[in-house]
């Protein structure tokens, strides 16, 4: 294959959301090794404080919430200790205690980039929290970046889909040419809404802000898992067919986000499944960098922060907007 049809391939970004101790320790290792076996590029995105998902369990008092525990198993894949940490059990420093698994990552020649500092207090208050808040929590996972890999992170994936102005706003004062916090719209069968989504610059308080924007453009594993979709129920037993058909004609990029949690335990056979049908599709496996290389001199859309909902997760998310 020469050069030119390897950049012409369309791609498949993987976009790793890493948010717990657990995940960090067992989950990612799994996914090196997976996307290693299949050359595959994907940028992994760490959550670098406390590991305090147990106080996600407030979030049961809202709509929606109990649906998704029911259909995904929470326990199962997240694991009892983990569900106590921040609330019966102290929660694990990540990026202090997982230091050297982090660095493995990137050794191992990954993208890493930041996803935030603590995963559960970022994606239930960040929506309502002013300036100060937010920057200082971007900071304190910014430093704490720094302090692992020696080098300034260079880009961003939020946790939860869950940002605000004053967050897109500290990506250019960063200096991240690219990130991706949000999604595109998708019909109930996780279909994009709009052909036209994907890469684009955001529009906030007046100014357009240099930072591109590489939303997902499918659905994750846990919005389809249990849900019946045109009359049929999603399991384990066909979940990747229904995500290939999602991205079959291979007519366009794609942005997977993927959970260590999740696809690198134990459902890592259904990823394998995906990797395996993506290349056979014709995508070129990549990092949000190479996705980025290739829409960076592009004339891309400008869009409003907006907010929006997405089938199979509760709760308004970063959403992509109408470009103006």
């Amino acid at each position: 294959m020469t050069e030119t049809t390897h950049h012409q391939r369309p791609l498949l970004t993987l976009k790793i959301d890493v948010d717990t101790y657990r995940g960090t320790r067992l989950g990612v290792p799994n996914l090196v090794r997976m996307l290693g076996a299949h050359r595959a590029g994907a940028t992994f995105l760490f959550s670098l404080g406390p590991d305090h998902t147990g106080r996600a369990m407030k979030r049961a008092f809202k709509p929606g919430f109990f649906g998704k525990v029911a259909r995904t198993s929470v326990l199962e894949h997240y694991g009892l200790k983990t569900l106590l940490y921040g609330v019966l059990l102290p929660g694990p420093d990540i990026g202090e205690q997982c230091a050297a698994e982090l660095r493995a990552v990137r050794d191992a020649g990954f993208e890493c980039g930041i996803h935030t500092w603590d995963h559960v207090l970022w994606q239930d208050d960040v929506a309502a929290r002013g300036a100060a808040w937010t920057l200082a929590m971007m900071r304190k996972a910014a430093a704490r970046y720094g302090a692992v890999f020696g080098a300034a992170a260079a880009t961003h994936g939020a946790a939860g889909w869950q940002m605000n102005g004053a967050a897109f706003g500290e990506h250019d004062s960063a200096g991240y040419r690219y990130a991706s916090d949000g999604r595109a719209p998708l019909r109930q069968d996780g279909a994009l809404l709009d052909a036209a989504s994907g890469p684009h610059r955001l529009a906030d308080a007046g100014r357009v802000l240099a930072c591109v924007q590489l939303p997902t453009t499918l659905p994750t594993l846990d919005e389809l898992l249990g849900r019946d979709i045109d009359g049929v129920t999603i399991t384990p037993a066909n979940i990747a067919a229904h995500l290939l058909k999602l991205t079959a004609g291979a007519e366009r990029d794609h942005v997977y986000t993927l959970h260590a949690e999740l696809e690198g335990q134990k459902l890592a056979p259904i990823f394998e499944q995906l990797l395996v049908g993506w290349k056979e599709q014709g995508y070129r496996l990549a990092s949000m960098a190479d996705y980025y290389d290739k829409v960076k001199d592009q004339a891309l859309p400008v869009c409003p922060l907006s907010w929006g909902e997405v089938p199979g997760r509760s709760g308004q998310l970063i959403v992509q907007g109408k470009a103006r």
